[in-house]
């Protein structure tokens, strides 16, 4: 028979395996992964005149910080009534103070935040291949152009400088049924493009970034208000900090170089 103390070492021996056993299998057990943090998603609404501008500054912007940007792209007026019916929007840039004023009367955004960015030019467009002998604003009364675009004046800036240059030239009674107008700004180049219209009034910076148009004219800047982009946080922001802090990057020095790369007029 088996010796007490040859049993004891074997289970001595068996008992120190099943702790070893146990030792090694701890030191493979993977720790609990630690949740990642989510960046912010700041929501943008923002004038459709901006769309390459903002594009190129989202890459750089995201790359530095912990925030998702994204984009509502469409007419100043569109976003406006947009952000009245209860849109999630963060932030709102304008091509014009009308919307903005708006909004500011009914308290759907933030005074303290809100701040000039940009300005830009209004031109008279062209197809690449035109031969229309179109020099001015007021050649829209020429019976050669039998149709010209233009956003609608009451939600599209653009159409609204357009709609003032033309009356302060005294010529918007004689052309008004001529004007085919779009949603927004972007409708009217691709209008002119496609060769639908003679001729279209645009934002300069729209119209450099087509190689199928050019500019026939450039409208006097006493014809029309100073065009402006600006930008303010939303009262119902649900990101405001990291909303104001993008807004604040739009118009450092890193922003500018962006918009005056696309043709924008720094502001004064």
């Amino acid at each position: 028979m088996m010796s007490i103390y040859r049993l004891h070492a074997i289970v001595c021996l068996i008992v120190c395996f099943m702790v070893l056993s146990f030792v090694a299998g701890c030191g493979n057990v993977q720790p609990a992964a630690v949740p990642s943090v989510q960046p912010a998603e700041i929501n943008v609404s923002a004038a459709m005149g901006l769309k390459d501008a903002l594009g190129e500054i989202q890459k750089k912007y995201e790359a530095d910080h912990s925030v998702k940007i994204v984009f509502n792209l469409a007419s100043s007026g569109a976003l406006q009534t947009q952000i009245e019916q209860g849109a999630p929007a963060d932030l709102f840039i304008s091509a014009a103070s009308k919307q903005m004023d708006e909004l500011q009367k009914k308290n759907l955004i933030i005074p303290a935040t809100r701040k000039n960015l940009v300005g830009n030019q209004l031109v008279l467009i062209v197809p690449k291949t035109s031969q229309l002998e179109l020099h001015s604003f007021q050649d829209l009364t020429n019976a050669s152009v039998t149709r010209f675009g233009m956003g609608v004046p009451e939600t599209v800036p653009a159409g609204e400088y357009a709609k003032q240059v033309l009356e302060k030239l005294q010529v918007w009674e004689t052309v008004r049924e001529k004007a085919v107008m779009p949603k927004d700004i972007h409708s009217v180049l691709t209008y002119v493009e496609t060769g639908n219209v003679e001729a279209g009034i645009v934002f300069s910076t729209v119209a450099a970034a087509s190689d199928k148009v050019k500019v026939a004219a450039i409208a006097p800047a006493n014809t029309h208000e100073p065009i402006i982009f600006l930008g303010a946080v939303v009262s119902s922001a649900k990101h405001p900090k990291e909303a104001e802090a993008f807004l604040q990057y739009l118009t450092s020095s890193d922003g500018m170089a962006v918009f005056t790369k696309y043709g924008f007029q720094e502001m004064q």
